[in-house]
């Protein structure tokens, strides 16, 4: 029996692979005619290539994909995790050293959280880390405005729901008292936006400072605000089952917080 599956891959996921967009994002630029391939504009996802095919989006040549990257950023406050914001405020990928490839961001930090943010050069990468399938926790030291009583915690603890929103139980540590504030550690698996400010405000104390320590297997240890360190291939490797070729040494650089960079 013949195979009649079509050859190649998906536009949508070698445009990912290459590091341009995400899949889905990658999906809106065909349809706005933002892509060609051997010299037409496409405007529907639904095709697959190969590597004869000529690609270009937004008129540059695709070529192919890197080997899968990581690299740890600890983002500062102030800074939004978008490519270009509607009310222009600086951005992370604004901040980032000039000599990084182009990069997603695997999930987001609001503008007032700090810490840990994994960036990649490889759309399917940052699918999966993404994904609540993936399971990885994720963990935060949570400064609040006055305290709260281990049984208001314990809410929580147990899994609570906001205007009809069911987050999944949190991990919540009661770690010390400093002065009109006190500080928690708290870890949870899903992420969902604004998560732990809107439960914390769910149970009456406010949420004043926010880092993420970690997001599972990879730690913000000592990397200083703006700073951004690789991942060895080893660890990327490691972690997510990825064939690598060699890398670079890790090296770790300081982000120029609101120099503009177009990614």
């Amino acid at each position: 029996m013949t195979d009649q599956s079509p050859k190649g891959d998906r536009i949508a996921k070698v445009l990912s692979r290459a590091g341009i967009a995400s899949r889905r994002e990658a999906e809106r630029m065909i349809e706005a005619g933002r892509v060609t391939v051997n010299g037409k504009v496409i405007d529907s996802p639904a095709l697959n290539v190969t590597p004869a095919d000529k690609i270009t989006a937004d008129g540059k040549p695709v070529g192919e994909p890197e080997p899968a990257r990581i690299w740890l950023y600890h983002k500062p406050a102030g800074l939004v995790t978008t490519e270009r914001d509607e009310k222009d405020r600086p951005t992370v990928f604004g901040a980032l050293p000039e000599d990084m490839p182009r990069v997603m961001s695997v999930g987001r930090l609001d503008l007032n959280s700090e810490g840990l943010l994994l960036l990649t050069n490889d759309g399917e990468v940052k699918r999966r880390l993404e994904l609540p399938s993936t399971g990885w926790l994720r963990r935060y030291r949570v400064r609040i405005k006055g305290s709260a009583s281990e049984a208001k915690l314990d809410q929580l603890r147990e899994g609570i729901t906001v205007e009809g929103l069911a987050y999944q139980p949190m991990v919540v540590t009661f770690d010390r008292q400093v002065g009109a504030n006190a500080w928690l550690t708290i870890s949870l698996r899903e992420g969902k936006n604004r998560e732990i400010r809107r439960a914390m405000e769910a149970i009456g104390a406010t949420v004043n400072r926010l880092i993420r320590v970690s997001y599972g297997p990879f730690q913000l240890n000592d990397l200083k605000a703006g700073e951004v360190e690789e991942v060895k291939r080893r660890v990327v490797r490691d972690q997510l089952g990825i064939d690598q070729r060699p890398k670079p040494e890790r090296k770790r650089k300081t982000a120029q917080t609101g120099k503009k960079r177009n990614p």
